[in-house]
Formats: structure tokens, C-alpha cells, sequence
């Protein structure tokens, strides 16, 4: 075990980091990270909300009464451990190792969050008046069903008529090397429960049976050879991917009643979750097939193609690492999905996601306190 040393204590993010780390905020439970959080930002003048919608914690902070809005974006809660015999120190005592810092959470986004905050400490003490409003939209609903976080408190922005210009979600987009990805949109995720209808009988008397996973091989077989679009500049093209079929009652010589089937689709830009519903049934008709679909739209495509943010942190990510990031739309989805129903320009950014929900999930020492550095010039730009 290597505790974080004092020479790393000093530096304030990696300090903020390391006692977020210490917090066992497991989906939906925050742990008091919120609360960590808010004492920071209330010591800056900002406003606390405390925002509880069932079992899920929510924040938002707001220091500034005028426009534009930028929003830091992000979740306190993280993934259960996995095997704790399999960590190589325990995930919730913070632990430094080759330059990387271990723990749950340390990428998926507790650095971010220490970065939101310490970048604003260090901007307001430059700027007390900025040129506008900094919030913070904190939830521990991420990644559970995402159903009493970021999406509740959007919709109480809403129906007060509060604004968001700018936000930027701090889920971990680099790939290769820190700064060189930032996410400007994420493809929609729809996801199909098919059911087809068959009769069951004997398997030695087919004929007085009829066997759904025969009749729906054929249109199985279509779907997956489809080409749904060919993707633009930003998206990749739309795919749609099997997760889970199940038929039969375990018994050898029984044809099934009936065949389930789980599919997603990941889409662009180019579709919308109603086209790709009407493509769907339209093959599904064509081969006959008795059925049902229970459909469940999980997010919508979003994209931010230009404007202001993107210019400043595109200039931010360029003069801390001295090269410039590219964008792209790729990965699962993110609580952006949210976010960009109500604000027009909704970027991600944030460290090395190579050990995301892994065992022994860490951070690089080195990119802490550039995370940081990276927020407050994109501060800077926009509101200084």
C-alpha cells in the first residue's frame, strides 16, 4: 500500500481527488461526496441545492445571477468493486502506484469532479465577477438507471426557466494519451424485448407444432445484415446487435411456444429512434412472423458540431498538452443525453478511460492537477 505522500497532498486536486476516492459511493449512494463538494462551493458564494428525488442525491450550485451558464456536469456514485480479492489495494482507500493513482472512481469522474472545483476556486480568485454564471450539476444516479438524477434536475431548470449555455460533463474521454479526445456527442441507444409467437408441441411431430426460432431466423439473419446508414462526419454508422435470445423450457424434445429476444441499437444522427422502429417492423411483417415488441428509447443522439465552447476548450486542451484533441461521438452513452435537451452547446472531457469499470481502475498522477488546468483556461475563455 502506497498512501498518497504529502509532496502530492499539496497540489489542491489531487488532495480534493484522494478524499472524494476515500468516499464508498456505490450507485445510487453519494456517500457525502455532494456534500464535500458544496462545503467547497458554498466557501465561494455559490447558491446549494440540495436535490433529493427518491433514492438519488442531487446538487446544483449557481454563483451568478447572469448569463451565459456554464455547467459542470458529472456523478458522484461509481460501479460496484467487482471482486475485492482481485483489487491490488482496496478500492476505496486511495493508493499510488507507477505514477497512477488507484481506486474506484479515480477516472469515472472523481478526478474530473476535484478538477470542476478546484479550477473554479482558482478562476474566481482571478475573476470574482465573471462575465456570466458557473453551476454545477452533480448526481449519484449515473450509473444506475439514470431515472431520479440529471434527467430530474434538467427538468427542474425547465419548469423554472433556467437556463444552461454551456456545459461540460467530465466523463473520462481521452484514449492514448491525455487531451487528445474530446466527445461532442453521443449516438442514441434504443433497445427492442421481441417476442415471436409460435405453437409448441413434440419435437418428434413438427408437424403439428410450429418452432419460432425457425420462423425467425430468416428476419434475424436481415436485421443483422442491414445497413441502416452509413454514419456522417461525427457518427459512425448505426448499428443494431443481438444481446440476449432465450427459447424452449430446458427439455430436449420440446419445440418452444415462443422465442425472446433482447437487441440495442446504437444510432446517428441520420436516424431517429421512429424511423428505425418502422424499419424494424416492416421486416418483421415481411416474414410473417407473429410478434411483439416492447421498445425503450434510452437516450437520443446529441451534437455539438461548433460554437463557443468547443472553440475554448479545443484552445484550452491545445495549450496545456501542446496538441490539439480531436472530437468524436463514440462510446455508450452519457447523462449529456439529458443535458443537451436543454442547452445548445454540451461537451465531455476528461481523463484516460482505459480502466473504466475495471478492477484496480486508476488515474495518472500527472494528468490531475492538467485536468484542472484544462477547466479553468476554458473558464477563462469564455467567462474572464
Amino acid at each position: 500500500m502506497n498512501a498518497p505522500t504529502q509532496d502530492l497532498l499539496a497540489d489542491p486536486t489531487i488532495a480534493l481527488t484522494v478524499r472524494l476516492l476515500r468516499q464508498a459511493s456505490v450507485t445510487p449512494d453519494d456517500a457525502d461526496c455532494q456534500q464535500i463538494m458544496a462545503r467547497r462551493l458554498e466557501a465561494l458564494g455559490f447558491q446549494i441545492e440540495h436535490l433529493r428525488f427518491e433514492d438519488v442525491d442531487n446538487l446544483w450550485a449557481r454563483f451568478g445571477t447572469t448569463g451565459p451558464v456554464l455547467v459542470f456536469a458529472g456523478h458522484t456514485d461509481v460501479v460496484p468493486t467487482g471482486p475485492l480479492e482481485r483489487w491490488q489495494s482496496d478500492p476505496f482507500t486511495p493508493d499510488v502506484r507507477d505514477g497512477h493513482l488507484y481506486g474506484r472512481g479515480a477516472a469515472d469522474m472523481k478526478a474530473s469532479l476535484a478538477a470542476f472545483v478546484t479550477a473554479t476556486e482558482s478562476f474566481l480568485a482571478k475573476h470574482p465577477e465573471p462575465r456570466g454564471s458557473i453551476a454545477f450539476l452533480i448526481t449519484s444516479d449515473e450509473e444506475g438507471p439514470a431515472r431520479n438524477g440529471t434527467v430530474k434536475v434538467v427538468e427542474t431548470l425547465q419548469a423554472r426557466g433556467e437556463a444552461i449555455d454551456y456545459c461540460i460533463v467530465g466523463e473520462p474521454t481521452s484514449a492514448e494519451r491525455f487531451g487528445d479526445t474530446i466527445k461532442n456527442g453521443r449516438r442514441g441507444s434504443l433497445s427492442g424485448q421481441l417476442t415471436v409467437h409460435g405453437v409448441q408441441g413434440h419435437i418428434a411431430y413438427p408437424h403439428l407444432a410450429k418452432n419460432p426460432i425457425h420462423l425467425a431466423a430468416p428476419a434475424l439473419a436481415e436485421l443483422a445484415a442491414t445497413e441502416w446508414d452509413r454514419g456522417n462526419a461525427y457518427f459512425p454508422p448505426t448499428t443494431w446487435q443481438v444481446s440476449n435470445i432465450h427459447g424452449g423450457t430446458g427439455a430436449t424434445n420440446v419445440i418452444p411456444g415462443t422465442m425472446d429476444v433482447l437487441f440495442n441499437f446504437r444510432f446517428s444522427t441520420e436516424q431517429t429512434a421512429e424511423t428505425l422502429k418502422t424499419r424494424v417492423h416492416a421486416i418483421l411483417d415481411r416474414h410473417g412472423l407473429e410478434y411483439e415488441i416492447d421498445w425503450t428509447l434510452n437516450g437520443e443522439p446529441f451534437l455539438t458540431d461548433h460554437g463557443a465552447l468547443i472553440d475554448a476548450m479545443r484552445a484550452a486542451v491545445t495549450a496545456v498538452t501542446g496538441e490539439p484533441p480531436e472530437l468524436n461521438t463514440t462510446g455508450g452513452t452519457s447523462d449529456g443525453r439529458f443535458i443537451a435537451k436543454h442547452c445548445p452547446e454540451v461537451v465531455e472531457f476528461g481523463p484516460i478511460n482505459k480502466t473504466i469499470h475495471k478492477l484496480n481502475e486508476c488515474v495518472a498522477v500527472a494528468d490531475i492537477p492538467q485536468l484542472a488546468a484544462v477547466y479553468e483556461k476554458t473558464l477563462e475563455r469564455l467567462l474572464g
